[in-house]
C-alpha cells in the first residue's frame, strides 16, 4: 500500500479491526498490527510489540466485560488512517483512576494509525476524557447524594409519635438531594417534650452539613437540660464563631452562614416554653382561635453574643401547636402565586380533627395540590404537637 490507502480498504480494515475487537477474539485482533507495533495511550503510556497492544485490548473487555465499540467516522491520508468511535460500558470497575459508580459510561476515542504493510505500525489513542471523567464524578455525587439522604432521613423524628401528656409529627422534603432545614421531636429526661426546627440559609450540601451540626449541638444541649434561651445562646455563639475573622470560610460556607431555630420545651402541666431565632413564628390554634409565638432574638450565627427573650405560655388538651419552614409558605405555583400563611393557617384549622400525622399530610398534599408540576424551590418542613 505504498500508493497510500483507499477509503474502501481503510473502511473494510477498521470495521473488521472494531468487529474482532467487540468479538473479544484477540488472535484475530493481533493481525492487525505488525510484530514490533508502537501504541501510545493517555491512561497505559507507551505500548511496545503487538502482543502487548493486544494485552491492553484483553485488559479493557476483561475489565468492563460488556464494553463496546461503535466507529462513526474514518479518514485517510496516504498510508495513514483516523477512525472515530464511541466507548460505551457500565462502570463495574472504574474508570480513569477514579472508584467505580455502577453507571453506563460513554466516551470519544480517535485512533491515529500509520500503517505498513496494510497492518498498524504505530497507533496513537485519543480519548474524550474530560467530559466522561465529569460523568463519572457526577454519578459518584449522585450516590454520594442519595447515601446522605440516607442518612439524613434517618436522623430525623419522621415517625409520629406520642406520650402521656402530647402527640407529635413532623416531615421535611427537601428541594434537592439533601436539605438544609431539619427538625426534631425529643422527649427529655424530665418529662417534657422538646420540639425544634431549624432552616439554614442556602440550600443543597453546604446548608445540609450546617444543618446536620446544628442539628447535632441541639439535641446535646436539649438533652442536657439547657433552657430553650440558653440553647440558642450557645448555638448562635458557635456558629458565628467559624466565620469570625476568616474569609476563606465565609466563601466557601456558599451562602450557608445563618440559620434560624425555633424552639419550645411541653412540660406535663402544659407549660410550654420557648424561644425564637429569628423563624417564622410558631402557631398556637385553640378552641377560641390563634395565637402566635414572637418571643426571642436573631437569626443564628449573626452576632457572636446575641440575647434571646424567653416566654411561657399555656397549652390547654386538645390544643395544637404547628411549627413550619418558609419553603411552605414560600411554595409557588405556576402563576407565580405563593400558598402562604392565609392558606397555611385555613388548611390547619379545617383538618384539626385529624391526628397530627395525618393533620400534617393533609396540610402537605394541600401544599402540592397548589404548586402543581411546579419544583419546590425551598425545603419544606412542619411539625405538629398536640396536647392530650
Amino acid at each position: 500500500m505504498t500508493d497510500g490507502i483507499s477509503r474502501e480498504d481503510a473502511v473494510a480494515f477498521v470495521h473488521a479491526m472494531a468487529g474482532a475487537a467487540n468479538a473479544r477474539d484477540f488472535v484475530r485482533l493481533a493481525e492487525f498490527y505488525v510484530d514490533d507495533a508502537v501504541a501510545m495511550s493517555p491512561v497505559l503510556g507507551e505500548l511496545k510489540g503487538r502482543s502487548a497492544i493486544v494485552g491492553s485490548w484483553e485488559a479493557l473487555f476483561t475489565k468492563f466485560p460488556d464494553c463496546a465499540i461503535e466507529i462513526s467516522d474514518i479518514f485517510t491520508d496516504g498510508d495513514r488512517i483516523a477512525f472515530l468511535g464511541t466507548v460505551t460500558a457500565t462502570d463495574s470497575s472504574g474508570w480513569f483512576g477514579l472508584p467505580a459508580t455502577g453507571a453506563r459510561i460513554r466516551y470519544r476515542e480517535t485512533m491515529l494509525c500509520a500503517m505498513r504493510g496494510g497492518r498498524i505500525a504505530r497507533e496513537d489513542r485519543v480519548y474524550e476524557t474530560a467530559s466522561v471523567v465529569e460523568r463519572l464524578e457526577k454519578a459518584r455525587l449522585d450516590r454520594e447524594l442519595d447515601l446522605a439522604a440516607d442518612v439524613q432521613t434517618a436522623l430525623l423524628s419522621r415517625a409520629a409519635s406520642e406520650g402521656t401528656h402530647w402527640q407529635a409529627a413532623g416531615d421535611s422534603i427537601a428541594c434537592r438531594e439533601i436539605g438544609g432545614d431539619f427538625f426534631e421531636i425529643l422527649e427529655l429526661a424530665s418529662g417534657g417534650l422538646a420540639i425544634a426546627l431549624g432552616d439554614v440559609e442556602g440550600k443543597g450540601v453546604p446548608a445540609a452539613l450546617v444543618g446536620a451540626m446544628l442539628h447535632g449541638m441541639f439535641v446535646a444541649d436539649a438533652q442536657s437540660g439547657l433552657s430553650p434561651s440558653a440553647t440558642l445562646r450557645g448555638m448562635s455563639r458557635q456558629l458565628a464563631s467559624r466565620y469570625e475573622g476568616s474569609e476563606e470560610l465565609v466563601t466557601r460556607g456558599s451562602g450557608s452562614r445563618f440559620a434560624t431555630l425555633v424552639y419550645g420545651v411541653l412540660a406535663p402541666d402544659g407549660r410550654f416554653v420557648y424561644s425564637n431565632a429569628g423563624h417564622h413564628p410558631p402557631a398556637v390554634f385553640t378552641s377560641s382561635g390563634i395565637a402566635r409565638l414572637t418571643a426571642g432574638g436573631p437569626v443564628l450565627g449573626a452576632f457572636a453574643h446575641a440575647a434571646y427573650d424567653e416566654e411561657v405560655v399555656r397549652l390547654r388538651p386538645g390544643d395544637d401547636l404547628l411549627m413550619f419552614s418558609d419553603g411552605v409558605t414560600e411554595a409557588r405555583n405556576g402563576d407565580d402565586e405563593e400558598f402562604g400563611e392565609v392558606r397555611l393557617l385555613a388548611s390547619f384549622a379545617e383538618n384539626r380533627g385529624c391526628p397530627p400525622a395525618e393533620l400534617l399530610n393533609r396540610v402537605f398534599r394541600r401544599v402540592r395540590e397548589f404548586v402543581g408540576d411546579v419544583p419546590p424551590a425551598d425545603d419544606i418542613t412542619a411539625t405538629v404537637t398536640r396536647r392530650r
